[in-house]
């Protein structure tokens, strides 16, 4: 039977701390698994539920956008993805009853952990002006809620449509529809605060922002490059494909300032080796300094270039342009500031060059640790570099690799989930729906939270997502939203950004991935995009949480419908019954889903084109592979500062907080920790678990405090420290962002470290 929801916070002033494990998955992982889906599912509900996690007729895992492999397990998923089934299917529910004994005061003041834990929406929810109470409403009255400030707009630039990547393909092609329908792009998404950086530097060098390989070409790699990325907690199913790939011979580097148990080694809990000794994934560990990754693979590429024979000379010649320039950046770099810029030993360094030119075919994966810093862009397209340079792209096993955090993030950028969208793409559904889409581009994350702070934007409504907390600044960001006239939340549970409120404020309960949508035409199946452009369908099993749910197709269309008026043009009832004749637009608007009905019958979906990929043509200005020549940037460091990265515990997925514990850096019943080099906190005299603020420090000369944080002793690279996010978000100033991408910089915030006043 599944258990009730915390009634107060927990405590975590104290966290435990042990030491960090070596290894991940195996028997802890499945024991755990366990634990957390009987507390939210019970017996039963877990093993009807579990075992449909990503099959071929099941639902696809709510959680991270890792691909499934064509033969599947009877149990294909893993304990984080679990955990975010568990909370979507749980059976606790969150009430109008449980609403009127929380105001909105006392639900500022909780945990997000505690929030998560409450359980399922059922009702939609309005918080009228000046009220503390959420109270129930009907649908109808929503949607004339937000009609009523909509059509109230000076113009339609004066709303924010954000999503999350949760959402289906389906329901980001009809909400981004419905947003350039009323006439605007301001359509920001959480691509902004992660893989935006990865977008921007693969389009402008390949000519398509999405990775180049499939599973397949992991499995035939003879080099796996693992690059700021931690995927025994963020992406642990591909803990497997690294496995398979080190069996059929490949070799993995994992380049990232902290060690991290799942790349040490991985005991895969379906295999009996895997429930023993496991296997070494990691067959040399770069701990480089948070941000030298791009001086890395500038040296890199230098050595290459003075390596007789090392350069496939054939593909640069007849796929690649500017090679010239950047052959002339490359041989200046220095030996001596990349060892300073990335803490590493030549030696270490060294290896790696024999390991890469030894290795025909390689692939380099990266995540997070890359994308969210100052230089992130140009540190993307120096791994581009040093890729083409051997012909490593648009041949098997061989390619880039950026791992994509949400489950369709990758599919709703497809749908046209974008502020700054393709001409082609407007012009697709010009021609289709009879409209002038607008042309002007809209607002990303961090320029929709300074249009509503500055008063430029009114209305926020979020498709999913928690978006108080996944953005910087959070004092500046909740400022932000409360200077709404209106904000609306499109949710299956309760997080912060519901607590911090425009002037009104709805909650929209929606269907989770887990149940099922029946429509008008019958039961009803929606389609995901995973991080290697494969599309397949997703089907829920469960009975919804409520009988007062509706799914997100039919909350936009039923919106549309109200704010546009029924006699639009567009079939706005037609798509809500039925959610194939979406499909049928998608089909004629978007490249590579033509008969996509039919095609996405087949299980197991299928692949993208990928030019790249598939052909060797490169789609860029230049009609070739772009080398580029960036000046090789990496924090620098004032004395006596440390460079904090945000991360993840192993008990979170983004924003929700499973639990309170992270089991491989051996952190208990405490989020509040900072890790830090034990030689770093000699020197700054900060004894293993005395507790501190951090502070901190940008141009702006804004104090920036994250107060109570006990210190931990742990084997970070020097000068470098981690803490969890949220947490930590308050700590990273909304304008400290990518160049080019405009990503939030949340990998390299400068801080200092002040004793606790509670110490």
């Amino acid at each position: 039977m599944a258990t009730k929801p915390p009634q107060g916070d927990p405590v975590q002033d104290a966290p435990k701390v042990a030491e960090r494990k070596r290894a991940a998955a195996g028997l802890p992982a499945i024991g755990h698994t366990l634990r957390m889906a009987h507390q939210q599912m019970g017996v039963k509900r877990t093993a009807l539920t579990l075992l449909s996690v990503n099959q071929k007729d099941g639902f696809d895992c709510p959680g991270c956008a890792w691909p499934e492999p064509e033969h599947r397990h009877k149990a294909e998923f893993c304990e984080n993805g679990a955990k975010a089934v568990a909370e979507e299917a749980t059976l606790r529910r969150v009430t109008p009853e449980f609403f009127a004994a929380h105001p909105v005061s006392d639900l500022a003041r909780r945990s997000g952990y505690w929030l998560g834990q409450q359980g399922r929406l059922t009702h939609p929810m309005y918080l009228p002006e000046g009220a503390d109470h959420y109270e129930p409403v009907s649908w109808e009255r929503a949607f004339d809620i937000v009609a009523e400030e909509l059509t109230a707009l000076s113009s339609p630039d004066e709303a924010v449509f954000y999503t999350s990547g949760r959402t289906s393909n389906e329901a980001a092609f009809l909400y981004q529809l419905f947003a350039r329908r009323l006439g605007t792009n301001n359509l920001p998404d959480c691509s902004n605060m992660c893989h935006e950086s990865s977008g921007s530097a693969l389009s402008e060098t390949i000519g398509v922002g999405k990775g180049s390989v499939l599973l397949d070409d992991l499995y035939q790699a003879d080099l796996i490059v693992v690059a700021g990325q931690n995927p025994g907690t963020n992406h642990p199913r591909m803990l497997s494909a690294l496995e398979k790939a080190k069996a059929n011979g490949a070799r993995v580097v994992s380049v990232n300032p902290l060690p991290e148990a799942g790349l040490e080694r991985f005991k895969n809990p379906q295999t009996p080796k895997g429930l023993t000794a496991g296997t070494t994934l990691t067959d040399l560990f770069l701990q480089i300094r948070i941000g030298g990754d791009q001086a890395l693979f500038r040296l890199l590429n230098k050595l290459i270039l003075d390596t007789p024979g090392a350069v496939d000379e054939e593909f640069v010649r007849g796929h690649t342009h500017g090679f010239e320039q950047f052959t002339e950046a490359a041989r200046a770099a220095d030996w001596d500031e990349t060892l300073a810029a990335t803490g590493l030993a030549r030696e270490d360094v060294e290896r790696f060059l024999r390991m890469v030119l030894d290795s025909e075919r390689i692939v380099v994966c990266w995540a997070m640790g890359l994308t969210q810093h100052k230089h992130s862009v140009p540190m993307i397209r120096e791994i581009v570099n040093f890729l083409l340079l051997r012909g490593n792209i648009g041949r098997p096993g061989a390619g880039v690799c950026p791992v994509r955090g949400h489950s369709n993030v990758q599919g709703d950028r497809t749908m046209g989930i974008f502020e700054r969208p393709a001409p082609a793409f407007l012009d697709a559904l010009e021609r289709e729906f009879g409209f002038a889409p607008p042309r002007e581009h809209g607002y990303d994350v961090v320029r929709a939270i300074r249009a509503l702070r500055d008063g430029e934007a009114k209305v926020f409504f979020a498709m999913g997502g928690n978006f108080v907390s996944a953005s910087p600044d959070t004092e500046v960001t909740e400022a932000a939203m409360r200077r709404a006239r209106l904000t609306v939340h499109v949710s299956t549970k309760l997080n912060r950004s519901h607590a911090v409120t425009g002037a009104r404020a709805l909650i929209l309960p929606t269907l989770g991935r887990t149940e099922r949508d029946l429509q008008a035409s019958g039961e009803q199946f929606v389609t995901v995009e995973d991080s290697m452009g494969m599309v397949h369908a997703s089907r829920g099993r469960l009975e919804p949480a409520s009988p007062h749910l509706l799914s997100e197709p039919a909350i936009v269309c039923r919106l549309a419908r109200r704010v546009l008026g029924t006699e639009d043009d567009v079939p706005w009832e037609e798509f809500e019954k039925d959610y194939a004749t979406v499909r049928d637009r998608i089909a004629r608007v978007v490249p590579g889903f033509e008969d996509f009905n039919a095609r996405v019958a087949h299980p197991g979906g299928f692949a993208l084109p990928h030019a790249p990929r598939d052909e060797r043509r490169f789609p860029t200005a230049t009609g070739k592979a772009n080398f580029t020549a960036a000046p090789v940037e990496y924090p620098h460091l004032p004395e006596g500062r440390l460079l904090l990265q945000t991360l993840r515990s192993h008990d979170q997925y983004n924003t929700t907080i499973y639990g309170l514990d992270d089991r491989y850096r051996g952190i208990r019943n405490g989020r509040r920790v900072v890790l830090v080099n034990p030689d770093d906190a000699q020197a700054l005299k900060l004894a293993d678990g005395s507790y501190v603020d951090l502070v901190s420090e940008w141009r702006d000369g804004v104090e920036r405090r994250a107060p109570g944080f006990r210190v931990v002793h742990y084997p970070t690279a020097r000068g470098c420290a981690a803490a969890y996010y949220p947490e930590t978000n308050v700590l990273v100033p909304l304008d400290a962002t990518a160049d080019v991408s405009n990503t939030p910089a949340s990998k390299s915030v400068v801080v200092r470290l002040e004793q606790s006043a509670t110490d």
